[in-house]
């Protein structure tokens, strides 16, 4: 399947795989490269710029395919060395970088220069325009169904996705509820060029995270995620846990007196805990709604083909047959 994003990103299938705090590692990356789609490491899970250039060399060992980093920009109060994280990058041949969180305008002009497509994920039509003004060559567009960060607009992807196409000239991808065929091709409908993928690929077989991880996120309907930080206005979406429960009570509690240390121990520190010890009760970590789509642990490659081959048979069978010319 072509579209711009394939195009772009120089990848067989319209698949990118998201950034995920301590899941995006080389050997989830590789895999999804390897099986056509766009392999991302995320970089700040890499304590040091050093440690992201061996994670970057051990990739490439498991695959001559595009890869990318993602690159999440933190609050000012907690900067790393980013220039230093951005050289590791170029100097590891990095050719697609996924950038997130604050505006990342400031550290274009390196990665630029470098030869280097900057997808910037954005959760509202007003920011993807303005990635798209600074100069990223595409933009992640993320519902309200996201895990992770869905922003304060709280605006689903049947609405945000058609609006984006609407303004965007640049090319854009879906992110949030995708999970399978049937989503590649309603994003493809709505207008995007491809699908970003998150829980989804947690829920595989080389996702490098404690199978507890994998079985909580199978059993999870799409009841099962709760935002959390909503009046801190940094809202993320969580699986439902008993440590998030406990938070959500002390939110309840405080009101509008909230403050990020009244919830601190169970926001910080915790992936670490869950993704390779297993312990998945012990605070909040992001999970989207799509939880409920998902129902096994698949090789990477199989899902990859499985949903390729759905789409082709929803575009080729179902859609086609629909049309007034088919069923005259």
């Amino acid at each position: 399947m072509r579209t711009r994003i394939t195009e772009l990103l120089g990848i067989e299938h319209p698949i990118v795989q998201g950034g995920m705090h301590f899941v995006g590692l080389a050997e989830l990356a590789a895999a999804v490269s390897n099986a056509g789609g766009l392999g991302i490491i995320t970089a700040l899970t890499q304590p040091t710029p050093e440690l992201l250039a061996r994670e970057i060399a051990r990739c490439r060992e498991m695959t001559g395919r595009p890869f990318g980093v993602n690159l999440t920009f933190l609050p000012a109060f907690a900067e790393p060395p980013y220039a230093e994280y951005i050289q590791a990058i170029i100097e590891g041949g990095v050719s697609i970088v996924e950038t997130a969180g604050r505006n990342p305008q400031a550290h274009l002009p390196a990665l630029k220069a470098a030869g280097i497509k900057v997808i910037h994920k954005c959760t509202s039509v007003r920011h993807a325009l303005k990635a798209e003004a600074i100069g990223c060559d595409a933009v992640s567009v993320d519902g309200f169904e996201c895990g992770g960060h869905p922003g304060e607009d709280d605006v689903p992807n049947f609405i945000l996705l058609p609006r984006a196409a609407e303004e965007l000239k640049v090319p854009f991808i879906a992110s949030g509820g995708m999970a399978d065929g049937r989503s590649l091709v309603a994003a493809l409908a709505l207008g995007a060029d491809g699908i970003n993928m998150g829980t989804r690929f947690m829920a595989t077989r080389e996702a490098p995270i404690h199978d507890n991880v994998k079985r909580a996120i199978v059993a999870a309907s799409e009841l099962d995620t709760r935002l959390i930080m909503r009046s801190l206005r940094n809202t993320e979406r969580v699986l439902k846990n008993a440590g998030v429960e406990r938070l959500l009570e002390t939110e309840r509690a405080k009101g509008d007196g909230l403050t990020i240390a009244d919830i601190f121990e169970q926001v910080a520190g915790i992936y670490p805990r869950v993704m390779r010890e297993g312990e998945v009760d012990a605070g909040a970590w992001s999970c989207g709604m799509v939880a409920g789509l998902i129902h096994d642990v698949p090789p990477v490659k199989d899902l990859i083909d499985r949903i390729m081959r759905e789409a082709d048979g929803i575009i080729r069978q179902r859609l086609s047959g629909m049309s007034r010319g088919a069923m005259a």
